[in-house]
């Protein structure tokens, strides 16, 4: 492959990768799914019952997984059996996006029905606004994640099939969701009612917040907040994931002639450590910025 014609599928496959990431992670919370929804579960157990869809099928990444691995298996038949790619690429999606909303039905009917004795209650007309938006969501990842995978596959000859990659893929997008998108949800969003960066003590557990800026709090109003920064970031996070893992190949291998790919191994460290001084640095300006934590201030109050 001409190593123009590389760098234009590694973009097609970043921009892909980014709108997964992002639709993965506010996905994961409008049903409150991952980190986050050990608090939601918890909430009526400590009298605080809500209106947020409670599902967590799993965590993040077996979730995400399954459900791509779905996509990918039956885009794979399809395309055995002589289906158009982009057609079969759809209909694996669309597979993929019913059984997850399947899932997520089962999975929040089943929670909230056990918590019935701490008086909380199923909400059907959440069944019938989140679980949609739950499905399309999904459709988005999955197809995005299918479109990189069958990228990989075709135009980049990798020698996994076509649902292997999607598993994979499935895997590092909901452990990216997890780490990176949660944080603005279950740290930022559940605990407003609470000191900015105080953490969560033992007192404040279960203890989210429940009303909205208008009404009572649900899935969509914490995906609405989360769009504005925790689903672009995720996006951004699983996108260079995606684009880098496959540019240092193509850039420092394509004419080396290294089956091992030790070139491009070392050039992935030196992007990495470039990347943890510079996050480094940013942390250590915000601080400088905006002062220092509040345990900083309490040693120094001592030692002095």
């Amino acid at each position: 492959m001409e190593p123009l014609t590389g760098m234009g599928v590694l973009a097609l496959m970043g921009a892909a990768a980014t709108i997964a990431g992002a639709s993965e992670d506010l996905e994961s919370d409008v049903g409150s799914q991952s980190n986050p929804n050990s608090q939601v579960q918890l909430a009526p157990q400590m009298m605080y019952p809500h209106r947020i869809y409670s599902k967590a099928v799993s965590g993040e990444p077996p979730s995400n997984a399954l459900m791509c691995a779905i996509g990918g298996t039956t885009a794979s038949v399809l395309i055995t059996a002589g289906a158009s790619a982009v057609l079969a690429l759809v209909i694996g999606a669309i597979v993929a996006g019913a059984i997850h909303g399947t899932y997520s039905v089962t999975a929040y009917f089943g929670r909230s029905a056990s918590q019935k004795r701490f008086k909380q209650p199923v909400y059907l007309d959440l069944i019938a606004s989140h679980t949609p938006v739950i499905m399309g969501y999904s459709f988005i990842t999955t197809f995005c994640i299918l479109v990189v995978s069958y990228l990989m596959v075709s135009a980049l000859a990798h020698p996994f099939p076509l649902p292997l990659l999607a598993f994979i893929w499935g895997i590092t997008v909901g452990a990216i969701g997890s780490s990176t998108g949660d944080v603005h949800y279950g740290a930022e969003r559940e605990f407003q009612n609470v000191e900015y960066g105080s953490g969560l003590n033992a007192a404040n557990s279960g203890n989210i917040v429940r009303k909205a800026e208008s009404g009572l709090r649900n899935g969509i109003d914490n995906s609405w907040f989360c769009a504005k920064f925790g689903g672009p970031v995720t996006g951004l996070a699983f996108g260079m994931t995606v684009f880098l893992s496959g540019w240092i190949t193509a850039v420092f291998d394509a004419t080396k002639g290294d089956a091992i790919g030790w070139v491009s191994v070392i050039a992935g460290v030196i992007i990495v450590l470039i990347l943890i001084l510079w996050n480094r640095n940013i942390e250590v300006a915000a601080r400088a910025a905006y002062g220092t934590y509040k345990e900083d201030e309490a040693e120094a109050e001592v030692a002095a």
